[in-house]
């Protein structure tokens, strides 16, 4: 007969390829969305279907945890310290600056976005490297990490909208965001994005169940 603990690692295995298969399937849809042009701006529309790609993966996420007993057990169990680790690649997102610098971006959505994400992708090893080691206040640096990771995002993706080539663009001039809705870069506000935004939730997630135990 199984021990308690073995069936618990085939269920731990369960889920990381369930997990696994949900994140390359997402992937899948958002390529194929992108080459059909689904997320292109439109002057006399909102970016509708740009945010719904951005809000739907964690609204799905937030209603599946409160519904599955299994995915709450599932995410609860995921290592901290690499959910803190994975937020160090938010370091690409200083690559705005580059675009700016080039005329591509607009420096209402560059520099916010870029420094916002390089300072979170700088501090994260940091902070992972404190709850491995346990150190004194771990917890409230975990904790500032991941609300300044959202707070990025929601100024990030509220300037991405209101320089865009849309109806919502009120802050547009010369240079919009528009190569954010085309490949391959919107797969950065389209994968890239809810995701760390998802594994921030997780992270909170885990930290309130720390506090409460």
């Amino acid at each position: 007969m199984q021990t308690y603990s073995e069936t618990l690692g085939d269920r731990g295995g369960l889920g990381k390829l369930s997990g696994a298969m949900v994140l390359i399937v997402w992937f899948i849809v958002v390529l194929i969305s992108a080459r059909a042009g689904a997320f292109a701006a439109d002057p006399q529309q909102l970016p509708l279907t740009l945010l719904l790609s951005v809000a739907a993966p964690p609204l799905i996420f937030i209603a599946s945890y409160l519904a599955s007993p299994a995915l709450r057990a599932f995410v609860l169990g995921l290592d901290l310290v690499l959910l803190t680790a994975f937020q160090s690649w938010r370091v690409i997102g200083a690559m705005f600056l580059v675009f700016y610098a080039y005329g591509l971006l607009p420096a209402i959505f560059a520099w916010p976005a870029g420094i916002g994400d390089g300072l979170v992708g700088i501090a994260a090893p940091f902070v992972a490297i404190a709850i491995a080691r346990n150190t004194t206040g771990w917890r409230q640096q975990a904790l500032w990490l991941n609300l300044a990771g959202l707070i990025d995002f929601a100024f990030a993706i509220g300037a991405g909208v209101l320089t865009s080539p849309s109806s919502a663009g009120v802050l547009a001039d010369a240079t919009t965001s528009a190569i954010m809705s085309e490949l391959p870069l919107s797969l950065i506000p389209t994968f890239a994005v809810p995701l760390w935004i998802i594994v921030h939730m997780i992270s909170l997630l885990q930290l309130r169940r720390r506090a409460a135990s």
